[in-house]
């Protein structure tokens, strides 16, 4: 069984925890993997809830999709 990544990320200079579940088999095949992002503090909270896409976005190719392809 596969473990949780946890990466700490800076993106423009806000500090975040990104948690990578793996993909997992459901009931409708393979499923995931999942993620979820954690602000460092307030400012960081703020910065996601404005940047939501932006955060989606790099997150998905950077760290999503790269593993994926090797």
């Amino acid at each position: 069984m596969a473990k949780n990544v946890v990466k700490q990320i800076n993106v423009d200079k806000v500090k975040f925890t990104l948690e990578i579940y793996p993909a997992r088999e459901g009931c409708s095949g393979t499923e995931g993997p999942f993620w979820e992002i954690f602000p460092e503090d307030y400012h960081a909270a703020l910065y996601a809830f404005s940047n939501k896409d932006k955060l989606n976005k790099l997150i998905e190719e950077k760290y999503i999709e790269e593993p994926r392809k090797k």
